[in-house]
């Protein structure tokens, strides 16, 4: 349902996806406001595939976690950089 007043969704969280590698935090400053943690996980694998595809040279991104907190700095969800990679043509990974 949609706020007829001005076409956007009434309420709707803020996320900020935040990149951690190693011990070195880089804070998403902005966010995005997205309808629930649902949407939050699909925008945060879009970010790291994009991100992979074109950076492929950096190894240390694939030890890289993307935290995704809510506006008051609790951590939805972490998302591993590479878990991003399953399902991708051409990353096939082995779980052992």
């Amino acid at each position: 349902m949609t706020d007829k007043g001005n076409g956007q969704f009434p309420n709707m969280p803020r996320y900020f996806f935040n990149t951690r590698i190693g011990e070195e935090v880089i804070q998403d400053s902005e966010g995005e406001e997205l309808r629930d943690p649902d949407h939050a996980w699909e925008m945060a694998r879009a970010m790291i595939t994009e991100l992979l595809k074109s950076d492929e040279t950096h190894v240390d991104l694939l030890s890289a976690v993307l935290e995704v907190t809510d506006a008051e700095g609790e951590i939805v969800l972490e998302f591993p950089f590479s878990e991003a990679l399953v399902g991708l043509p051409g990353h096939g990974i082995t779980r052992h």
